[in-house]
């Protein structure tokens, strides 16, 4: 049985996808009803993915991508799935096609924390970030869809167009990247205040 949450989202999910077969038959007003339903997701999985500083550009070439696509789409898969893996397969043309990309670097991220007021919730964000962000890209796309943006772990193999196994493993193993990650800084830490 379906929780209250499971069965609002299904819902959701079912109207996003009759919008976007109204809109690939040509109609305006489901066009503009699918993008405001979607773009938000849409933008959140790019600004995870390929940073915020990107995710506008992404997101608009998303759905440059979608306008042509719309008419050919069967909902074999849920709208919001099928825009999200299309959203992915943007990302990762950006980087094949744009290596010199530059991205934010650990220092750049200490120097922001430091310049901002010393709070402890923006550091703990800066040093959260950081760690997904030295993920493995595989790694780190998995753990964004399934712990940040919510998504199960079956719509999440959907995105990425593996299996639904692919997925958890690789959340797993993200998980012990960060778990090893923190117990370093933390073992970093201890022989730090020992030295000194």
């Amino acid at each position: 049985m379906k929780s209250s949450g499971e069965s609002d989202r299904a819902q959701r999910d079912a109207q996003v996808t009759e919008l976007a077969l109204r809109a690939g038959r040509g109609d305006r007003t489901a066009l503009a009803e699918f993008v405001s339903a979607t773009q938000g997701d849409v933008w959140r999985l790019l600004a995870h993915l390929g940073g915020p500083d990107i995710a506008d550009d992404l997101t608009q070439e998303t759905y440059l991508r979608v306008m042509g696509a719309l008419p050919r789409f069967a909902a074999r898969s849920s709208a919001r799935t099928w825009i999200l893996s299309l959203a992915r397969r943007v990302w990762v043309d950006n980087i094949r096609h744009d290596m010199a990309r530059p991205r934010k670097s650990a220092v750049e991220y200490q120097d922001a924390a430091a310049g901002a007021a010393s709070s402890d919730s923006w550091t703990e964000w800066v040093d959260a970030r950081m760690l997904i962000d030295a993920l493995p890209e595989d790694r780190r796309e998995a753990l964004i869809l399934t712990q940040v943006l919510g998504y199960t772990y079956e719509e999440a193999a959907k995105i990425a167009g593996v299996r639904t196994g692919t997925i958890r493993s690789r959340v797993a193993r993200a998980r012990a990247d960060i778990a090893a990650a923190v117990l370093d800084d933390d073992d970093s830490a201890t022989v730090t205040e020992h030295v000194n």
